[in-house]
């Protein structure tokens, strides 16, 4: 599950000087991170320190009040949120949010709606290899699944179209063990395929494990990064969470 050694040239996603704002409340100050392609990025912090927010903001949820996002070089910022996906970003949410009342199936084939895709016979093999445990539940309602093959499943509807970036917010909260194990495992096969990975991660250790570069958010800024294998070791890191 370590980060790789080597990565393929090219900013795929740049953020810059982005602020966003929950009512009057300045939640999001000045971030600024970028994601080459076939990185895993952690975006790490505290609870309440912005991640999540930076994470909606970048997808179009929260409206940005300066800033740049770029992906692959094209200006995100003001677009509606089903464009900025259909332009390869996609976000997995903390809560999940699978169509609890729907089968397995039909979760994935309503994310397939809508995109030109070329063979959904074969999108949905490459789901199934990461997550076999799906084709076997294909037929059951989402409710019946497990929280950690929610998760599968939230995940794989996130890799419908191939994007370019997924966003991942909090994929192991509230996992059996094995389930951590296997959702993290799921993810370095998912950056394998060259999707970059921007994740917010409260099990920091795991997060520093998997991911090639981090950054640490504090009061809404970022206050460290660096190479995951540095960030590990610096000694503001303890400062910023606890680990």
């Amino acid at each position: 599950m370590s980060g790789g050694d080597e990565m393929n040239d090219g900013e795929v996603l740049t953020v810059n000087d982005l602020h966003a704002f929950y009512g009057p409340s300045h939640i999001v100050q000045g971030v600024s991170l970028s994601v080459r392609r076939g990185q895993i990025v952690a975006l790490l912090g505290r609870n309440g320190v912005g991640k999540t927010t930076t994470l909606r903001a970048i997808m179009g949820l929260v409206p940005s009040r300066r800033g740049s996002v770029r992906l692959e070089g094209k200006e995100i910022v003001g677009l509606p949120t089903h464009e900025i996906s259909r332009l390869g970003l996609s976000y997995v949410p903390e809560d999940r949010r699978v169509f609890r009342g729907l089968t397995v199936w039909d979760n994935l084939r309503l994310a397939m709606l809508g995109r030109r895709l070329g063979n959904e016979r074969g999108q949905l093999e490459a789901i199934y290899e990461l997550f076999p445990i799906l084709r076997e539940r294909g037929g059951q309602e989402a409710r019946t699944l497990s929280g950690g093959e929610q998760q599968m499943l939230a995940i794989a509807r996130a890799l419908i179209g191939e994007p370019k970036v997924i966003l991942v917010d909090e994929p192991t909260q509230g996992l059996a063990p094995t389930f951590v194990e296997r959702i993290a495992d799921a993810l370095a096969k998912v950056r394998e395929r060259g999707i970059s990975i921007l994740l917010v991660e409260q099990n920091v250790p795991l997060a520093l494990e998997m991911a090639d570069v981090a950054y640490i958010m504090d009061k809404g800024r970022i206050a460290l990064s660096g190479p995951a294998s540095e960030v590990r070791e610096s000694p503001l890191l303890k400062e910023l969470i606890s680990v």
